[in-house]
């Protein structure tokens, strides 16, 4: 794959990561409630979450989900409810995470990189990246050097998001601002469930 094209790729990687979604607020979010140190799994879970999607659509399964509606449905359902969930979990924080405190967690690795399965922008950036991206005549290198570079492309932005979270954290010591910032961000999750609605 010339340099050129990993280049174009980075540059994509990092401005469709760099819009509000769901991955986004919650990194937003984290950062505000728990710091960056605390912060960092999740965020490397989105990363590596969004690898494995971008290989699953390389293999075909995009292919497989437009050629079975129901599954397709079912997916979509599943990441709503999952959203569902977090936006429950991080509305209903009480106190920010901090040294001896453990009124909550922050979403850990595994969490995260699932999540992304169910994700309707980590879809639409891995069909999106593959279709461009993506070279027939060295369909696997150019399906690993695509998902890996993607991985990789996002991180700036996430840590752009994690940090913009810790930025925010001394207007939050005031327990009633971050109750109010938690509602906020667990009501713009719930309102990126819009793309799945239309």
């Amino acid at each position: 794959m010339p340099i050129e094209t990993i280049l174009a790729l980075g540059l994509f990687a990092v401005v469709s990561s760099l819009g509000p979604g769901p991955s986004n607020f919650l990194l937003l979010a984290s950062g505000a409630n728990f710091g960056l140190r605390r912060t960092l799994p999740q965020l490397l879970g989105v990363s590596a979450g969004l690898c494995t999607v971008m290989l699953g659509v390389g293999a075909g399964l995009g292919l497989l989900l437009a050629a079975v509606p129901a599954l397709a449905l079912a997916v979509k359902l599943a990441g709503a409810a999952w959203l569902l969930r977090l936006a429950w979990r991080i509305g209903t924080a009480r106190a920010m995470g901090g040294a001896g405190q453990a009124p909550a967690r922050p979403i850990g690795f595994l969490e995260s990189a699932g999540f992304q399965w169910m994700n309707p922008k980590a879809w639409l950036a891995a069909v999106t990246a593959m279709a461009i991206y993506a070279q027939p005549d060295s369909p696997v290198i150019s399906v690993l050097v695509v998902s890996l570079a993607v991985a990789l492309g996002v991180l700036p932005s996430l840590l752009l998001w994690a940090g913009m979270g810790v930025a925010l954290r001394d207007l939050l010591a005031d327990p009633r601002w971050l109750r109010r910032f938690n509602i906020a961000m667990a009501l713009l999750l719930v309102a990126s469930l819009l793309p799945l609605v239309w």
